[in-house]
């Protein structure tokens, strides 16, 4: 499901067919008995490739505008990327258990850094070579000045930044030794980003392949953005974390939504309250994956922390498993996933690809703690999946 600007020949994929082998076996092992209920329901679906499917009907189902880029390497292959972005000062802890109610515990690790899931999901792009923009609400406080230090360091414009009245946003987050996390965010200032703020930057909207955003801020940027989108024929993302209700419009100018099971869960209650075990795989892809791409997304993924992730689309289910690392902190990984993948599909590449490189970028942001100085590169997520450059 690449997405894009001007039609050109089909990408020829990158794996070659013994380690593509090796991928599918790793699926099998990962994802178990899931795989075989799958089966079944794509036996009744349609065999063609996602890509493909997308490529040949995109003006007439996804009102996008086809690819403008020339196929080139791999590597060398560009996009755009507009990020409706967030910040937050995030001051996170690695412990060896979450506290109880009234403990204190002392912290094997502390860091503190620039954060925000908007600002991470930009960085994670920008990481992997794509050309980034956007807008995120910083406040008139001392915590302000991590911003554009942060800005200059990931290689994002400073332009992206807006300063507004009142406080910068700020979280805080624990990871126990399993590497399973727990964070609390205040938006502060990111709750000021309104629809104004995007219409000031409705030419560099514009200029970009897709369109990202996620739920530290509110609703009214993301509807004007994406509408904005959807008259320029831009591919959409939403990653509706921290999570409440995605309104109806929003979600049906989604072309791309990402969420984990807990996230799912919650959005299932609301679609289809009869439904039961919704973050379920196999129930994922039979019964409310199919409610919610009925009300607009052409893509669905949900990712399964240490099983992996699906994918579904009108076209069928696509199964990644999660790629074997020892991870330290997990705060961030959802962000590269979802970067990544959005990155991949904007550069044309097959859903498949995009997965296996959205779950290695989210793979390699265990490895370090923290989240700034963990987002991997193009050439960590090409070394971790073996693929030369």
């Amino acid at each position: 499901m690449p997405l894009g600007r001007q039609r050109r020949p089909r990408r020829q994929s990158a794996i070659p067919d013994q380690p593509r082998q090796l991928v599918h076996e790793l699926l099998i092992q990962g994802l178990g008995g899931v795989v075989a209920q799958f089966q079944e329901i794509l036996e009744r679906r349609p065999r063609q490739n996602v890509g493909e499917f997308a490529r040949s009907h995109r003006r007439r189902r996804w009102g996008i505008r086809p690819p403008g880029r020339q196929q080139g390497s791999r590597a060398m292959a560009k996009a755009s990327v507009f990020v409706l972005g967030s910040f937050v000062v995030s001051c996170s802890a690695k412990v060896s258990r979450f506290p109880r109610p009234g403990e204190s515990l002392a912290a094997d690790i502390v860091t503190i850094e620039p954060g925000g899931k908007g600002l991470n999901l930009a960085i994670a792009a920008r990481r992997i070579g794509a050309e980034v923009d956007g807008v995120l609400a910083i406040g008139d406080d001392l915590a302000a000045s991590f911003a554009a230090p942060a800005l200059e360091r990931a290689g994002l414009p400073p332009a992206m930044s807006i300063r507004v009245a009142g406080k910068t946003g700020s979280g805080v987050g624990f990871t126990d030794a399993q590497g399973e996390t727990c964070l609390a965010i205040d938006p502060g200032a990111n709750r000021s980003l309104n629809a104004e703020h995007v219409r000031a930057a409705a030419d560099r909207l514009a200029a970009s392949d897709l369109v990202m955003a996620q739920f530290e801020i509110g609703d009214a940027p993301i509807r004007e953005a994406f509408a904005l989108a959807r008259q320029g024929g831009i591919a959409t993302l939403l990653n509706p974390s921290p999570f409440r209700p995605i309104a109806p419009d929003i979600l049906a100018d989604t072309h791309i939504l990402v969420l984990n099971q807990t996230e799912a869960e919650a959005l299932a209650a609301e679609i289809l309250p009869e439904c039961a075990d919704p973050a379920e795989p196999a129930r994922f892809v039979a019964e409310w994956g199919p409610a919610l791409l009925a009300r607009g997304p052409r893509l669905v993924v949900m990712t399964l922390g240490a099983a992996g992730a699906v994918a579904l689309s009108a076209e069928g289910a696509i199964g990644q498993a999660a790629l074997p690392v020892d991870p330290i902190d997990s705060l961030g990984a959802g962000d590269a996933f979802a970067a990544t993948l959005g990155v991949a599909l904007a550069r044309h590449w097959s859903t498949a690809d995009a997965l296996l490189h959205a779950a290695a970028a989210g793979a390699i942001a265990t490895r370090r703690p923290g989240v700034f100085e963990a987002l991997g590169t193009q050439a960590e997520i090409d070394q971790l999946i073996g693929m030369p450059r």
